[in-house]
């Protein structure tokens, strides 16, 4: 763009189409919730998108199914046992563990840090000998599918940076989601769902305060097609996917054709590259009138795989719903499911609701990933369950009020699984230390774990960037190295 004579930048940026943007900017973020990553172009050629150069290698994956668990899962309770936390339960954790790190205000001022023993019971699982702890006892019969990641950490104390840096390589909002990476560098294969799909739950207790933010699956600065779609966990998954009433399908058809014509005519007087993404988001509108139905019908499905799911799969916006919608996408070809389960954020009700959380989300997660694999979709689908940071090793609040334990955020050390789409099955990597405070052996960070997921997607993560106010961005920023200890 730099290079361009001003003569070719002008019809591109008049003043009109200046005050147009400033002026349609909200309806077009509502026009996103029909988004697909197919664009058809104001000429009627449709254009599949994806850069030339990519895939960079061969593919492990086509697909991902980020089952992301906001709130912070307690690593110390589910995965990573440590039994020199009950030897030290009760006194106060050593002062080389503490000195100079930071937590959030709810304990930054605490003085005690007491060590806090798992409130739950451990077990080795399956030949692996993966250690799951018992509120988990589905995850745990698939053990050997899985590969345990025990030494993740991060830079973020609070929710919202810390899951948006997981998510766009930077705790300030503004950069590209994972998905919207994703599509914008392979393109897409599916033409009448979008390639990038979001959904979103929540506990039932409404436990925690965790807010969706719409820029966790945001294009930033990308352009908006390859935004997330968020379907929506009551009614219709997506607004306006039905016609007003008095309107058939076949006016629909019509008005739309005439639309994009007249669309044409404005993309050729100011070329403005939204006008392109306008077509393509009535376009897939038109398109999921008649595959949204038919994927949201769960009457097909046997009634022994709807057992697995748990009783709230027939409850739309449920984590077991959208765990199973997860499956029905991945099967028609959605290359980016980004499930939001809240209510991990355990501060003072540590005793009560970490079991509630797992009931609820146990046999969802467990059922998805068997689902997958009798399907033959395991191989190609990489499957991420985990949280934006852990739990603290040590008590929040005072070790003899235990109807209020909690354990505050813990960034220096948590753990995460993966499954399927290239990663070795079966094997635990990396460690804390006897505390599990601090990830010790095999360090992985979030950009580690971004430049991994890539990879397994055909991408290199240094050569998938986007020029963007003076500077090339990629989603790792300038770090990242692929971990490739756990690729199969």
């Amino acid at each position: 763009m730099d290079q361009l004579p001003f003569s070719d930048l002008r019809p591109h940026w008049t003043r009109r189409t200046l005050l147009g943007k400033a002026g349609t900017g909200v309806g077009l973020a509502a026009l996103a919730t029909m988004l697909e990553k197919e664009s058809f172009s104001a000429s009627g050629r449709v254009d599949r998108g994806g850069l030339p150069e990519l895939p960079h290698f061969a593919p492990r994956a086509k697909r991902v199914i980020y089952l992301f668990q906001n709130g912070a899962p307690t690593h110390v309770d589910l995965y990573d046992y440590k039994p020199k936390l009950t030897e030290w339960h009760g006194k106060q954790l050593p002062d080389d563990l503490l000195s100079g790190r930071r937590f959030s205000t709810m304990t930054g001022g605490q003085t005690d840090k007491p060590a806090l023993a798992n409130i739950t019971k451990f077990q080795q699982r399956g030949e692996s000998g993966a250690w799951v702890c018992d509120f988990l006892p589905n995850i745990a019969s698939i053990a050997d599918d899985l590969c345990f990641i025990k030494s993740m950490y991060t830079e973020a104390v609070n929710h919202a940076p810390a899951i948006t840096f997981l998510l766009t390589g930077s705790e300030m909002p503004g950069r590209p989601s994972m998905g919207a990476w994703m599509t914008y560098g392979l393109g897409r294969s599916v033409d009448n769902l979008p390639s990038y799909v979001v959904m979103t739950s929540r506990d039932k207790e409404a436990s925690c305060g965790q807010i969706f933010y719409d820029f966790y699956w945001a294009s930033g600065f990308l352009p908006t097609v390859y935004q997330g779609v968020k379907f929506r966990g009551t009614g219709n998954p997506v607004l306006y996917i039905n016609n007003p009433q008095g309107m058939s399908r076949e006016t629909r058809r019509g008005l739309l054709d005439d639309l994009a014509q007249l669309n044409e005519i404005h993309f050729q007087e100011f070329g403005d590259p939204e006008i392109s993404t306008r077509i393509s988001q009535y376009e897939m509108a038109y398109q999921m009138q008649a595959s949204v139905p038919e994927l949201t019908d769960f009457s097909s499905e046997p009634e022994h795989i709807l057992k697995r799911y748990g009783p709230d799969v027939h409850t739309q916006g449920s984590f077991a719903y959208n765990c199973l919608m997860a499956r029905r996408l991945a099967e028609r070809g959605v290359q980016f499911i980004q499930l939001m389960h809240a209510g991990w954020d355990q501060h003072r009700n540590l005793n009560t609701q970490l079991e509630i959380q797992c009931r609820d989300t146990d046999a969802p997660s467990a059922a998805l990933v068997r689902d997958l694999k009798e399907r033959g979709l395991l191989d190609e689908t990489l499957v991420i369950w985990g949280g934006e940071f852990g739990r603290t090793p040590f008590l929040q609040g005072k070790i003899e009020e235990k109807a209020v334990w909690g354990r505050d955020h813990h960034p220096y050390g948590f753990t995460i699984w993966m499954a399927g789409g290239g990663i070795k099955p079966g094997m635990t990597y990396g460690a804390t230390d006897e505390f599990g405070f601090n990830a010790q052996e095999n360090r992985v960070h979030v950009h580690d774990l971004q430049a991994t997921v890539l990879r397994l997607l055909g991408i290199d993560h240094e050569r998938l960037t986007y020029r963007f106010q003076g500077r090339q961005f990629r989603l790792t920023d300038v770090h990242g190295h692929v971990v490739q200890d756990i690729l199969a």
